[in-house]
């Protein structure tokens, strides 16, 4: 499937690095669920095939996220990676770092 990648995005998976998304890059587990989200929603002919991959946790965001759909990074934590679904493609939009997600509440 045809993935848009925004600027900060494109640099994270093309070199690693990234100013915005600096801890993703830093954290090796993190960048490592990334790559591998990234590398399955490449793979897929159409989103709905995402549901096939019980690992990403795909869902259609609701309230304050909606027309967004979210995959998980890695199990350990609730990193997010939300993106725009379209006919023809997925436009990445951002990582959604959130720690109060899902109820983990410190």
């Amino acid at each position: 499937m045809k993935i848009e990648l925004n600027e900060d995005l494109k640099n994270l998976i093309e070199t690693g690095e990234s100013r915005r998304y600096r801890d993703v890059a830093r954290n090796h587990v993190l960048y490592a669920g990334l790559m591998r989200a990234y590398q399955t929603m490449e793979s897929v002919s159409s989103v709905e095939e995402l549901k096939l991959y019980s690992f990403l946790h795909y869902e259609q965001l609701r309230y304050g996220y909606s027309g967004l759909s979210s995959v998980r990074l890695d199990n350990r934590y609730v990193h997010r990676l939300l993106f725009e679904e379209q006919d023809d493609c997925i436009t990445l939009k951002l990582i959604e770092i959130d720690d109060t997600h899902y109820g983990n509440k410190k």
